[in-house]
């Protein structure tokens, strides 16, 4: 990979990182009822499996998607299933002024990582959208083990940034929310967003 290859398929996966979708829709909502430090780890998540699907389109693994159809359905049905639980506790939650000050993340490191890399884990459609990607940026026939670690770098890095500036241009809005009707406002929009990323993603073939 060259370095203007390289620069572009930053360019692309940042694009890719902020397009609409059950993982920009989860931080968005995180972002908004929780500010944008509590979107770290299930940004991260989110990113670790994205990454998995690319070195997996790297070394060839296209079948994967089709000989685990059924396994990528069950994924894909329980991670729709809890952004749809989510949603309806966002819903239901009760009305607290001081959730729209910034204050520290009530979710655990570990459960947001794993509810990130299982929304981006229920969608195997990535790695079809990387093994149609990375042609345009490297040859894949002489593609080495440092370009592999090189995209996976710039994929980490290009993805992380995308989805954090998304939390906190979400996180700022909270400020907006200062009266007990917003505040309602806020967590039945948070919570819809949440089911609608739910149903997005078990409708997906």
């Amino acid at each position: 990979m060259t370095w203007e290859s390289a620069i572009s398929f930053f360019l692309a996966v940042l694009v890719f990182g902020i397009t609409p979708g059950p993982g920009v829709f989860a931080i968005l909502a995180r972002a908004l009822t929780s500010g944008a430090g509590s979107c770290f780890y299930l940004a991260l998540g989110m990113v670790v499996s994205d990454i998995l699907y690319l070195i997996a389109a790297c070394i060839g693994l296209a079948a994967l998607a089709t000989h685990w159809s059924e396994v990528f359905t069950v994924v894909r049905i329980v991670g729709a299933v809890y952004l749809v639980y989510l949603g309806w506790k966002m819903w239901n939650a009760p009305l607290d002024l001081s959730a729209t000050e910034e204050k520290p993340a009530t979710f655990g490191g570990a459960l947001s990582f794993l509810q990130g890399a299982l929304i981006s884990a229920s969608n195997p459609k990535v790695i079809l959208f990387y093994i149609a990607f990375l042609p345009t940026f490297m040859d894949l026939s002489v593609m080495t083990a440092t370009d592999i670690g090189l995209a996976a770098f710039l994929t980490l890095v290009a993805l992380m940034i995308g989805l954090m500036c998304i939390a906190l241009f979400a996180a700022k809005a909270r400020k907006l929310f200062k009266s007990e009707r917003a505040v309602k406002r806020l967590n039945k929009s948070a919570g819809s967003i949440m089911v609608a990323a739910g149903a997005f993603l078990v409708s997906r073939n």
